[in-house]
């Protein structure tokens, strides 16, 4: 149970901290931060029934910026009421002595003491606890929709959207109230009792509605996670939901609350000591109300996973370390969750020749973004009843990958149109931080002729409903949605292709097939070198000096390089991607077997590659040109199997992350 907590609490804190939380951030600053600080709004004594203006004061008071008082975004005490039309209502302040304390405050605040005068003239005043309200209700929000949201829809026979658009609509309410005083009175009266009862306690005003507030945010939170949140996904939308899930999800909830809430307090701590902030606090209302609105109408349009996409992911290489971690895979029991939904699939044994019944195929589901398809929307499994459909488990950079997507693809193209139709779904689950991001899947797959639809399965929820742990895989489901051949990794292509064609078969009595594809098989045959990788956390076969560990540190190159093994010439850079170089005599070596070998690379500039037999004698010199997104490129492209040592010299800047073998 420990293990399972610190695992949620790292893998939130990474989530919290990463590009995908960027849209919700002005939120947690207005309505957690600002809208939380001393003087922010100040609360009322009574509003004459004619919505005439107003003012009283003590005679030591001075005016303070008036605000309209909220249900769900009202100041702090001690200055002003507004009436119907937004008018200032009524001031008040305590009554002070000159020799008081706070008497002294005021008095060298209006001499100009600056912030610590201020602080002296807010030092009577208590601190609001609405950014910790706001974040708590996002936790409580976000931990029982994930877990229960899923089951209680469906027992309602309700949309699975319909909580998301519940948050959309009280997201852009609050907002309208936050411009528009009258409609925020009509918002308040819900709230008046427990504001009353919160009064007698000691809450402050501003705090009411702020849980209510946080709770709506937490539907609305869509964190970028790998692992953990598959994890989480899987055992809510299935219904396996125990102490450890419970634990894992509320750590994992706490662990990506921790940023937001620094981000709210420094909101607060702003608002309180920028003047400016209580000077035009109907202005930053009103701001706030159209940052609200404006969210609210870019997630209903999905135009934050733009901005998402459009950003780099800094947090990419701190996931890579989560999801290479044996602990976690172990503790997250990852590629083994087993539910109802998936638990006939351990009736396929992999790569049979003839059909087999392995249950229902599991939902689609976590699935990023979605192209190659109508308008580039999601494909529903249950909607392709009728269909025979292969679900392809795919990375554009994986080597394995490559060598069968040419035969995912003549598929598609052959037997599309054959009866009810045959449809091919690649899920794209990456297995580096570069393969992440958007644009570089679109444009890999472009490069290698992917004309199918893909889905981006970023978050691993796809890869675990399916108990996948493989590059590339593939299920075939027949026309009545159950599984009947499961392929893990590259070859039998012909025998798949005959299933495919039996199940169309199947499913069209009396339908006529084209012919059969014919695409060479470039799996390797005999013994090749095992995919080696450059990262900390993947790395198998160093044989160099010093030990491989990240960080910066020179390395030296292995004379008599053993077999299957690599080492490093000059200054490198080591972490859990790959490899960068430092230094301009940066070199890899490597002892390889097999008749091609290819490397992922990532940055610009020529890499030198110099290939040697096995007696030492060169035998070719390449340029590698490498530009654009990290991706595969080719050192041996040889005849025959052979067997010797390819040395490549990387100028500095360029990343190495793997060598794979054919």
């Amino acid at each position: 149970m420990e293990t399972l907590v610190l695992i949620g609490l790292l893998g939130g804190l990474i989530t919290g901290i990463s590009p995908c939380i960027l849209p919700m951030l002005p939120v947690i600053f207005f309505a957690g931060g600002v809208q939380g600080a001393r003087g922010a709004a100040p609360t009322a004594s009574a509003v004459p029934d004619d919505g005439a203006t107003t003012e009283v004061r003590s005679p030591s008071a001075e005016a303070t910026p008036s605000a309209p008082t909220a249900a769900l975004f009202a100041g702090a005490p001690g200055a002003v009421t507004v009436g119907a039309r937004g008018q200032v209502v009524t001031v008040a302040r305590p009554t002070t002595d000159r020799g008081t304390p706070r008497a002294e405050g005021e008095r060298r605040r209006r001499a100009g003491g600056g912030a610590h005068a201020r602080d002296d003239a807010h030092a009577g005043a208590r601190r609001s606890w609405r950014p910790y309200l706001v974040i708590a209700g996002l936790v409580v929000s976000f931990s029982v929709f994930t877990l229960l949201g899923s089951l209680l829809l469906g027992a309602l026979g309700l949309p699975q959207d319909l909580l998301r658009w519940v948050g959309l609509t009280l997201l852009a309410v609050i907002g309208v109230g936050m411009i528009v005083p009258r409609f925020e009175e009509v918002l308040e009266r819900p709230f008046q009792r427990i504001a009353a009862l919160g009064a007698r306690r000691g809450t402050r005003s501003q705090d009411r509605g702020a849980f209510v507030l946080g709770l709506g945010l937490g539907v609305l939170y869509v964190p970028c996670a790998g692992p953990v949140l598959a994890a989480i996904t899987v055992a809510g939308a299935t219904g396996n939901i125990g102490p450890e899930t419970i634990a894992l999800t509320v750590s994992f909830a706490v662990g990506a609350a921790i940023p937001l809430l620094v981000f709210a307090l420094a909101g607060r701590r702003v608002a309180e000591r920028v003047r400016a902030f209580q000077r035009h606090t109907r202005g930053i209302r009103v701001a706030g109300g159209v940052v609200m609105i404006a969210l609210a109408v870019g997630l209903a349009f999905n135009l934050p996973a733009y901005l998402q996409r459009a950003l780099p992911d800094y947090t990419g290489s701190l996931q890579e370390r989560v999801d290479a971690s044996g602990t976690v895979r172990e503790a997250l029991d990852l590629g083994g969750i087993v539910t109802d939904e998936n638990r006939g699939l351990s009736r396929c044994s992999n790569g049979a020749p003839e059909l087999e019944d392995c249950g229902p195929a599991p939902a689609l589901r976590g699935i990023d973004t979605w192209f190659n398809t109508p308008g580039d929307q999601p494909l529903v499994l249950d909607d392709l009843r009728g269909k025979v459909v292969l679900v392809d488990f795919w990375a554009y950079s994986c080597i394995n990958c490559q060598r069968a997507i040419p035969h995912v693809d003549a598929w598609y193209e052959q037997y599309e149109d054959v009866g009810e139709g045959f449809e091919v779904i690649g899920v794209h689950t990456p297995e580096f931080a570069f393969e992440r991001e958007t644009r570089n899947v679109v444009a890999g797959a472009d490069d290698l002729g992917v004309t199918y639809p893909v889905a981006q399965d970023n978050s691993y929820a796809t890869w675990t409903a399916y108990r996948n742990r493989y590059w590339p895989a593939q299920y075939l489901i027949d026309a009545d949605g159950t599984v009947r051949h499961i392929r893990f990794g590259e070859g039998g292509y012909e025998d798949t292709e005959a299933l495919i064609r039996e199940l169309l078969v199947d499913a069209n009595p009396g339908v006529t097939l084209p012919g059969a594809t014919s695409v060479e098989d470039g799996t390797p045959d005999g013994s090749t070198t095992p995919e080696t990788y450059l990262s900390v956390g993947k790395v198998g076969n160093y044989a160099g000096e010093p030990r491989y560990a990240a960080g910066e540190q020179a390395f030296t190159l292995t004379q008599d390089q053993a077999s299957d093994t690599f080492s490093l010439g000059g200054t490198w850079d080591v972490d859990f991607q790959g490899a960068t170089a430092v230094s301009d005599d940066a070199r890899v070596r490597l002892a390889y077997r097999g008749t091609d070998v290819f490397t992922v690379l990532g940055g610009q500039g020529t890499v030198i590659a110099t290939v040697r037999d096995a007696d030492g004698k060169v035998v070719e010199r390449r340029d590698v040109e490498v530009s654009g997104s990290p991706t595969l490129y080719p050192v041996i492209e040889g005849d025959a199997p052979s067997e010797g040592t390819v040395e490549l010299g990387v100028p500095a800047g360029m990343q190495v992350f793997t060598f794979t073998f054919g």
